[in-house]
């Protein structure tokens, strides 16, 4: 594990000050960019939805659908998309959230996930938590057990790990990198 943590950690790219002062952005253009890296976290996150016993594996809008889909995939799974609300077509089920200054809602089509379901949650940053855990909670009012979360990479320092393992009630939360 500790080649592909050095391989993953070399093609993601700092950015500071962006998207403003004090923030160092983590970049994950380049590893999407070179095959090899690509690879190496679809295989990843793909042994953990293995692992997990998933049957389906869910994208958070937006860099969580780069990621989930090619996991699911390479794991022989259903992909879902989970958007932000007014985004999708036909029935959906919804789940607000807080943010730190106001709320966000996502949304899910209601006929992708069925009660026999086990839901792998992948998206690409751990930070507080916040669009994970609603996202654990649709996924629990779809009637549908949640298999764990996946992470490219958890950002410690914001304590996002605590609120999500409360969530999610024994299911592994599983972050490839940690910063």
């Amino acid at each position: 594990m500790t080649d592909i943590k050095e391989l993953l950690l070399s093609r993601i790219r700092d950015v500071a000050d962006y998207p403003e002062q004090g923030v160092m952005f983590k970049d994950i253009t380049p590893l999407l960019a070179d095959p090899a890296a690509f690879t190496a976290l679809t295989d990843a996150v793909a042994e953990i939805a293995e692992r997990t016993g998933a049957t389906k594996v869910v994208g958070l809008e937006a860099r969580g659908f780069i990621l989930g889909a090619p996991v699911a995939v390479r794991a022989g799974l259903g992909f879902i998309p989970v958007r932000k609300a007014g985004k999708l077509p036909g029935a959906t089920l919804a789940q607000s959230y807080d943010l730190e200054y106001g709320s966000a809602e996502i949304e899910v089509h209601a006929e992708d996930i069925g009660a026999d379901d086990r839901i792998l949650i992948v998206d690409d940053v751990l930070a507080t938590g916040g669009t994970a855990e609603a996202a654990i909670q649709l996924i629990h009012r779809a009637g549908a057990e949640v298999a764990g979360v996946a992470v490219l990479m958890e950002l410690s320092f914001l304590d996002g790990r605590p609120r999500l393992e409360a969530a999610l009630g024994g299911a592994p939360l599983e972050a490839l990198l940690t910063v």
